[in-house]
């Protein structure tokens, strides 16, 4: 009888234990799978603020439209912009696949511009700015405008492959993405233009990486490499709007943003062309006439109200629950993760600061596989264009968690960036840099090695 007993205990224990650990966003942690997963509110949320995620969902899914228009909440689209809404680059809240050959606008992607600072007055800016635009069509390329207007250009994006080899002789291919702007309606760019390929990142659990806590991303930081492991991650000091002063920032492939309100405020103003309190004029340069005399939609064209619904809306998105935990596949593949050290940037878990206004937000243990800090990811990746403390090879370490349901939440498995590696191997594969010790180690993995280490990441 004791022995049946302690059996029953070692059983509900383990189901225990399992449970828990399947929740990589704590108590956020969504169930749903299939192409919704991205698209859940947090599951601890409760439900009278239920609504204002939906409120704020509707904000960011549903087109906006150019004025004057009767929409009155939802005008003074463009003149220029990347899409129409949100939700065309977040395609159900997940990441943008990047443009392909043949594809007419770059709907999920867009082109960063900037030239180098060469003046007292450039240097100045970049405290505020980050970036110095390119004078005519400033800090982004905007492929799409509203009627009478014209676009300022289209993307073209081409590539060149070569193979890499592993060590028992298995090859990937590699593809090398080579960038060019056609069809330039305001003229000739600078002639030091540098161009930059962003794709849209998920939207998943970005509230809970807002709620780490600055001295977490500070105990993790080591800019000078003082332990000599070969990792120097560095945060990037960005500046805040709001509160007028330098931040640590979090949000972006740079690390340039550091809320989500501005980020979001940001997407807003770049991607739609849509002004709000904390970016008070359209995406338009001196040069563009067309552009500054277009009719708009108001001061604020994105109100507070709105901007508030679509920052709790993006704060909440669930995380989607590990899956097959428990193989023995997975867990082979975690210990060959670490054994990578590829947990050296990707850093397992946190858990949140305590916070009375975001309760389900709320000290939640979470497991994030990311430090959100800048680290030298080598030539091979290297867009060679500066962002506030961030270099040309610098990069935020992206958060792996929801990776394994990419593919059916948006139908494909490009990463990285500018969405070049075409699958989760090609992205390891191009690792460089700080990570170019870790990728050696992968590429030593034998075959089993291998999907083991490709099972545990598509379980996260």
């Amino acid at each position: 009888m004791n022995q049946y007993f302690l059996s029953f205990l070692f059983l509900l224990i383990s189901t225990f234990v399992s449970a828990e650990s399947v929740k990589s966003g704590g108590g956020t942690t969504s169930r749903q799978t299939g192409s919704n997963a991205y698209s859940m509110p947090a599951s601890n949320l409760e439900l009278m603020k239920r609504l204002d995620f939906s409120v704020g969902n509707s904000f960011f899914r549903n087109p906006w439209v150019s004025a004057p228009a009767s929409t009155d909440a939802r005008d003074g689209l463009g003149p220029i912009m990347n899409t129409n809404a949100c939700q065309g680059c977040h395609v159900k809240d997940g990441r943008g696949k990047g443009k392909e050959a043949g594809d007419q606008n770059a709907i999920t992607m867009l082109i960063r511009l900037s030239i180098p600072a060469t003046t007292s007055e450039q240097q100045q800016a970049l405290i505020k700015q980050g970036s110095i635009g390119d004078p005519t069509y400033g800090g982004q390329l905007q492929d799409m405008a509203i009627q009478g207007i014209q676009p300022e250009g289209q993307v073209q994006i081409d590539y060149s492959y070569h193979h890499v080899a592993f060590e028992d002789g298995f090859e990937i291919e590699l593809r090398t993405p080579t960038l060019s702007v056609s069809d330039l309606n305001y003229g000739p760019m600078h002639q030091d233009v540098m161009l930059s390929a962003r794709v849209a990142p998920a939207m998943i659990g970005l509230g809970l990486l807002e709620t780490i806590s600055a001295q977490d991303l500070l105990n993790n930081a080591d800019p000078d490499d003082t332990n000599n492991d070969g990792i120097s991650g560095k945060i990037n000091y960005v500046w805040d709007i709001e509160k007028q002063q330098t931040r640590i920032g979090r949000f972006g492939w740079k690390a340039g943003q550091p809320t989500l309100m501005q980020q979001n405020a940001a997407a807003f103003a770049g991607d739609l062309g849509l002004t709000s309190r904390l970016f008070l004029s359209d995406d338009c340069t001196e040069k563009q006439s067309d552009c500054k005399q277009a009719a708009h939609g108001g001061t604020h064209e994105v109100s507070d109200n709105i901007l508030d619904f679509v920052e709790f809306y993006s704060q909440h998105l669930a995380v989607p629950a590990r899956r097959d935990i428990n193989n023995p596949q997975v867990v082979a593949g975690k210990k060959l993760f670490e054994q990578a050290n590829c947990n050296a940037c990707h850093v397992e878990s946190y858990t949140t600061e305590k916070r009375p206004d975001r309760l389900a937000l709320s000290e939640q243990k979470i497991t994030p596989y990311t430090d959100l800090l800048l680290h030298d990811m080598g030539m091979g990746l290297a867009d060679h264009r500066p962002e506030f403390l961030a270099n040309g090879q610098e990069w935020r370490t992206a958060p792996l968690w929801g990776l394994g349901y990419q593919k059916e939440v948006n139908g494909h498995t490009f990463l990285l960036h500018d969405g070049r590696a075409r699958n989760i191997l090609e992205a390891i594969v191009w690792h460089g840099g700080e990570a170019e010790q870790a990728k050696q180690k992968v590429l030593a993995f034998n075959d089993s090695e291998r999907q083991a280490l490709l099972k545990f990441l598509n379980s996260l």
